[in-house]
């Protein structure tokens, strides 16, 4: 069928219209959380919710109904750009339909709302005074669940928006069989970690000095600083607004410079595939992202695969003396046992790789005791101490170590979470794969020549938008649907680190 079918033509410029919007809302948001000057607050929440209306007045117009059934009548090659776009834009158009464009509106007026509360709660460590927005915001999500419609949970719903075609009770299955995996490696990593001191690399970092070092780390990753940068915020983040322009956040420790090292690398992963993929589909879902799950694999496959290992370190370590002469009295190989080192803690963003997969099980089931009403929201805090005690072992004492971490609710982010742990699974598969599949891969990372891993990750997973559904990438790619086995046996490995 030829691609200049009137129908589709319209379907790429509504498209692209709706990606100049979205792109300035990016902005804005970008602009909330790095600089926005306090009483900004009241008009940003109003931009914010103009935004989002605009888009969806956009999308659920009648008339991008009808082209979209002509282009499905009409019908394309099924392995087409077009067909890929056209399904694509098929599932969006039947969930976006179904939302009233006042409840899109509010919510997203409400959340920009939320997000300052809750920087305000965090500070104060005070979850009573996020609680109202956080109610307000549960029950916007219970709202959208049922128009969007669902079989069991709410929390199926909203799933979908982040990791579509994940069934609720695969992901059960998948975290009841990680969970007395992860418990057993983590008494296994606090046996060993005995050997490795607390407090081995705090010291003093200033944060000029960080701010330089993981610009030359990010530069050596890949990440392209002429179409980016990165800035100071709450809690790190990566936002693609547009092909030339992708912005990546930190927050720095003066006393631990890895917290700011492994949040940019976290994020710069986040941005590389921003960056590679492909700009001449930008604004359709060719140029989208697979699914959260996907997106997560590229960050934790850069922070925790290259960063955290002997090699990284081995690479990296006269660079890093050269900004922090205090770790010139530590050998690579001691840094690389501190990094890995398993000790239970707090901050979900600041856990070792074999207990963070529990802290996203914690919220994974909090949040749909919230959203189905089982968990009174006054509860959270009780509840959430109540669980990490036992997950963990460890004593909240304050709101901001425990419920008010994490950003993603006052943002409405439910159903997010989940796919941190599935992108820790994905990743330790895609390297397990990278790996097979060049056999000079190993030599580039011990050398810090990172082109090839991002060869590969650019041909099988950027490049490729949202032309396979994230499950028949993962097949396209390994010849296998995400699997738990790859990530069990890198952690068993991070342990041996260790021994």
């Amino acid at each position: 069928m030829n691609p200049d079918f009137l129908p589709y033509k319209n379907l790429l410029d509504r498209a692209r219209e709706m990606a100049l919007v979205n792109s300035a809302a990016q902005l804005l948001s970008w602009d909330q959380e790095t600089c926005m000057p306090p009483k900004a607050l009241p008009y940003r929440a109003e931009q914010m919710a103009h935004f989002s209306g605009w888009t969806h007045r956009l999308f659920t117009d009648p008339v991008v109904g009808d082209w979209i059934s002509e282009c499905e009548q009409q019908g394309f090659p099924p392995h087409s750009d077009e067909a890929a776009n056209l399904r694509e834009w098929r599932r969006a158009y039947d969930r976006q339909t179904r939302l009233p464009v006042a409840l899109v509106e509010e919510f997203q007026r409400q959340c920009t709302l939320a997000r300052d509360a809750w920087v305000e709660a965090r500070r104060q460590s005070q979850f009573v005074i996020f609680r109202p927005h956080l109610e307000q915001i549960l029950e916007m999500c219970r709202q959208m669940a049922y128009h969007w419609g669902y079989e069991r949970s709410p929390y199926e719903a909203l799933l979908e928006e982040y990791e579509p075609a994940t069934p609720l009770d695969e992901l059960k299955t998948c975290f009841n069989e990680l969970r007395p995996t992860l418990v057993q490696l983590i008494q296994q990593g606090t046996e060993r970690a005995r050997s490795t001191p607390d407090d081995l690399l705090l010291g003093d970092y200033p944060i000029e000095r960080q701010q330089a070092f993981n610009l030359e780390v990010a530069e050596a990753m890949g990440f392209d600083f002429k179409a980016g940068r990165i800035d100071t915020t709450t809690h790190p983040f990566c936002n693609g607004i547009n092909p030339g322009d992708c912005r990546l956040t930190t927050r720095y420790n003066e006393s631990d410079f890895t917290q700011s090292l492994y949040g940019v690398m976290h994020e710069a992963g986040h941005g590389l595939y921003e960056q590679g993929l492909p700009a001449e589909h930008f604004g359709t879902p060719l140029g989208s992202c697979v699914s959260l799950g996907i997106h997560e694999s590229q960050s934790r496959l850069w922070e925790n695969h290259v960063g955290r290992s002997a090699a990284f370190w081995r690479q990296w370590h006269p660079i890093a003396c050269r900004y922090f002469p205090g770790l010139k009295k530590l050998a690579p190989e001691q840094i690389t046992q501190a990094i890995n080192r398993v000790r239970p803690s707090f901050i979900r963003v600041e856990a070792d790789q074999v207990t963070y997969d529990l802290h996203i099980i914690l919220r994974f089931e909090l949040e749909q005791a919230l959203l189905e009403k089982e968990l009174p929201v006054a509860e959270l805090p009780s509840a959430w101490n109540a669980e990490f005690k036992k997950m963990l072992d460890l004593q909240v004492a304050q709101d901001n170590q425990g419920c008010l971490q994490d950003i993603h609710w006052s943002l409405g982010a439910f159903g997010y979470f989940p796919t941190y742990t599935l992108g820790n699974l994905n990743a330790a598969q895609l390297i397990h794969f990278a790996r097979r599949d060049n056999p000079f891969l190993a030599e580039g990372l011990l050398a810090g020549d990172y082109s090839f891993l991002l060869d590969w990750l650019r041909e099988k997973i950027h490049r490729q938008g949202k032309r396979y559904t994230a499950r028949d990438l993962m097949i396209k790619t390994t010849g296998l649907p995400t699997q738990v086995q790859f990530h069990m046996a890198h952690l068993q490995e991070t342990l041996d680190l260790n021994a």
